[in-house]
């Protein structure tokens, strides 16, 4: 038996997810994008094909902090949250990307909720 890549796992993973997971125009898609040293989350209006709202650890909010990388992800979260209330957003849902609901992936959806967003 040969063994899958890591990525090819993730992929297949994400599109079973993203059958599922369809944002609409009330309720848009909270999208995460995990790399080694950057987190990346945006809500997505999938009837359209738009990114409404993005925030990564990499924007000049919270370029160059010194922090741990769950600590950038629950940062991450309440900027998103923040943002999409702005934007007149208040509930989505959450599209893990493929990723297991743990770590980095659960602080950044924890502090969405904590910043006012309904998932």
């Amino acid at each position: 038996m040969t063994q899958i890549k890591k990525s090819y796992r993730r992929q297949r993973i994400r599109f079973r997810i993203r059958k599922i997971v369809k944002g609409t125009t009330e309720s848009p898609r909270l999208a995460v994008f995990r790399s080694n040293k950057e987190i990346y989350a945006q809500i997505i209006d999938d009837k359209v094909g738009k990114t409404l709202v993005n925030a990564s650890s990499a924007c000049k909010e919270l370029a160059g902090t010194k922090a741990t990388k769950i600590e950038l992800a629950k940062k991450v979260g309440k900027l998103i949250a923040e943002r999409a209330i702005e934007a007149g957003i208040s509930s989505v849902v959450f599209d893990r990307g493929g990723y297991l609901y743990h770590g980095r992936i659960k602080s950044l959806a924890d502090a969405a909720r904590e910043g006012g967003l309904k998932f």
